[in-house]
């Protein structure tokens, strides 16, 4: 079998799984789990032949056009070069993880078999766009993606987070569709073809004739997809979703998209330095922000979600200072850990019997609960920190060794600007990301309190999968060495400069919450737990249910986000309050976007039953009056006839005198 046939069957096998799982999920339930996991795990193994066989070497490249268009044609192709064949592995991983472990997170759950299919089509749209090799089949996989997000977020739909937040997501992505459509036939319309490597041939000849608008306009779809500043809300109220979901989307899939598709036509944002710039400084915000407001979150989800959106912007700041190998070997590395973290806050949850990390401080003994994901996840940790030999450090190092090559002027592959914001921001977010990483780990497993919960063991396939991807979260930032041969070349070692700085500033800020921590612990130790419950500046806090288990929180309402023992608080100080809120960027959208539609709709609502219904009903009253007037007068009385008639003519001849006099 050929490696062409190999790749075409990898997104295909996923798809005619969920295809399956759909028709026969009601009639013969028994199918449902081997038809979730085989097809999922099939695609694994032969996307791992397919890298073997690509092994870093020239792009595999079939195409066949699919129908004339008159115009620019569209082509169903295959483009796979070494990015390609490692993110297909990535992905076939985490899916494959993600699909065992919701066998047993999901096992009392009546929708498994709709969920299954879901996930397995979702693997089967990203692997589509990883795979393509035409922006328009690319698009489909895009667009598949963000369907099955609105479902499996809104998987728990009884519950009112649950259908917002679904809404939500497919919204705010579908607001960066729209420029992402119109930026990339303004891109085929310029190189006449929707083939990626034609478009890459027609940059490389100047063949662009608006770089900037183009490069913008995609900009914004990548924004939406990757969570992105400014289009990054979704994500964390994303996490109404079953916690294997918030893995597959966060580690994977969806925000995994938008990162890909500019590593893969990077020259045609390189072909403008304002994008560059402007990319850089989506990057830098998009970093610091969410590291500030992952430190101030009680939901352990959304402390992950903001991670991720951090992680996200570091991505971004490797494409802005021209360097993809970084920002996919980042991608890589990021999407074991980051799946090991949120299939390892499922454990907890499952164990604790809520999201709330207050009220996991206040359990004793967590961690003895749940071994597996407390070593795990402190893994894991480590590797969101960057501190070495973790793979988050290699890979993390990486994105700051380019920023400072393009900073100090070593390379020419992007301004010089962009090397600045990018340094900058991400030596400042590795200071947060080692603050709200050391928070968590803190809040969840060094609780002081009641015994926790006891909610029985966790199935044998929630905790195996997170040893699974505990390895990569260790080993895969030494593969520094061999992965350039699959990327462009250019060398992933460590630079010492930064590696001292991000290292050093991951240990400061690691630090500093422990001391943090422990000085808001012995403060609360002397406050009554009726204080704490009634203290002024209480949250609402984050407990959300899951199906799975009943999630009520072990201690009520009595710790919560307000809980002086949270070291965010203190870090954070007056700052806190905003941060906890995502800096009300959601107020800033609902008075600039939603309030006028409302308003507008409200208006054309008014318009509709006041103004055009009020014409429609007069154009039937009028003949109704007209009729009931004539049928009034047809009585049958030959008297009341001859006497209209008599009047009639007495006016007629009034009418023709006064006619006359008046000539």
């Amino acid at each position: 079998m050929t490696t062409t046939t190999l790749a075409v069957l990898v997104p295909l096998l996923p798809f005619l799984g969920a295809v399956a799982g759909l028709l026969l999920g009601r009639t013969a339930p028994g199918f449902v789990r081997p038809l979730a996991v085989l097809p999922v795990l099939a695609s694994l193994a032969l996307a791992v032949s397919v890298a073997v066989d690509q092994g870093g070497g020239l792009a595999i490249d079939s195409h066949t056009e699919l129908t004339p268009t008159g115009s620019v044609p569209i082509e169903l192709g295959l483009h796979i070069d070494g990015f390609a064949a490692l993110v297909a592995v990535l992905v076939g991983v985490v899916a494959t993880c993600v699909q065992i472990y919701s066998t047993g997170y999901l096992r009392d759950d009546p929708r498994y078999p709709s969920y299954a299919a879901l996930v397995s089509l979702f693997t089967s749209a990203m692997l589509l766009v990883v795979y393509s090799g035409d922006l328009m089949v690319l698009l489909v996989g895009w667009e598949i993606m963000g369907i099955c997000s609105y479902f499996l977020v809104g998987h728990y739909w009884e519950t009112p987070e649950a259908r917002a937040a679904s809404l939500k997501a497919f919204l705010v992505t579908k607001l960066g569709d729209v420029p992402f459509l119109i930026g990339l036939f303004a891109l085929a319309t310029d190189a006449g073809s929707f083939r990626i490597t034609t478009v890459l041939g027609a940059v490389a000849s100047g063949g662009l004739h608006h770089p900037t608008l183009v490069a913008l306009l995609l900009l914004a779809g990548v924004a939406g997809k990757s969570a992105l500043f400014p289009l990054h809300t979704w994500l964390p109220d994303a996490m109404a979703g079953p916690t294997p979901v918030s893995a597959l989307i966060h580690a994977a899939t969806m925000v995994a998209a938008g990162i890909y598709f500019v590593a893969r036509l990077l020259p045609v944002f390189q072909a403008s330095a304002a994008a560059m710039v402007v990319l850089a400084v989506m990057a830098g915000v998009t970093m610091v922000g969410s590291g500030l407001a992952a430190l101030a979150q009680d939901d352990i989800k959304r402390v992950l979600a903001y991670s991720t959106i951090g992680q996200l912007g570091y991505m971004a700041g490797a494409l802005a200072v021209g360097d993809r190998g970084a920002a996919v070997f980042h991608l890589l590395a990021h999407g074991a850990f980051k799946a090991l973290l949120f299939l390892a806050a499922g454990v907890i949850i499952h164990a604790s019997g809520t999201n709330s990390l207050a009220v996991m401080s206040r359990m004793k003994d967590l961690r003895l609960r749940v071994p597996d994901a407390f070593w795990t996840m402190t893994v894991a940790l480590l590797a969101l920190a960057a501190i070495p030999p973790f793979s988050g450090f290699f890979s993390k190092e990486a994105v700051l060794g380019a920023a400072e090559h393009v900073a100090t002027g070593h390379t020419e592959h992007a301004p010089g600007a962009a090397g600045w914001i990018v340094l900058v921001t991400g030596l400042v977010t590795a200071v947060l990301t080692a603050a709200y990483a050391t928070r968590l780990w803190l809040l969840a497993f060094r609780g002081h309190g009641a015994e926790a919960p006891d909610h029985g063991r966790q199935p044998v396939t929630m905790t195996a999968v997170l040893w699974v991807l505990a390895i990569p979260s260790l080993v895969f930032g030494l593969a520094f060495g061999p992965l350039p041969d699959w990327f462009d070349g250019r060398d992933l070692t460590p630079v010492l400069t930064t590696s001292v700085l991000g290292t050093g500033l991951a240990l400061v800020g690691g630090i500093v919450t422990y001391g943090a921590w422990r000085h808001t612990t012995a403060s609360a130790a002397r406050v009554p737990l009726g204080a704490v419950a009634a203290h002024p500046d209480a949250d609402a806090g984050h407990v959300e249910a899951e199906a799975i288990a009943a999630h009520e929180p072990a201690f009520g309402d009595v710790a919560r986000a307000s809980d002086p023992a949270d070291p965010g608080r203190l870090l954070l100080g007056p700052l806190h309050r905003h941060a906890a809120v995502g800096f009300h960027l959601d107020t800033v959208y609902s008075v600039l976007f939603v309030r006028p539609v409302q308003a507008g709709a409200t208006l054309v609502r008014f318009l509709d039953r006041e103004v055009v219904d009020t014409y429609v009903r007069g154009a039937g009253a009028l003949p109704r009056w007209l009729g009931t007037a004539v049928r009034r007068a047809q009585t049958g009385n030959v008297q009341t006839y001859v006497s209209a008639l008599l009047a009639g003519t007495v006016v007629l001849v009034v009418a023709a005198l006064l006619v006359a006099t008046g000539a």
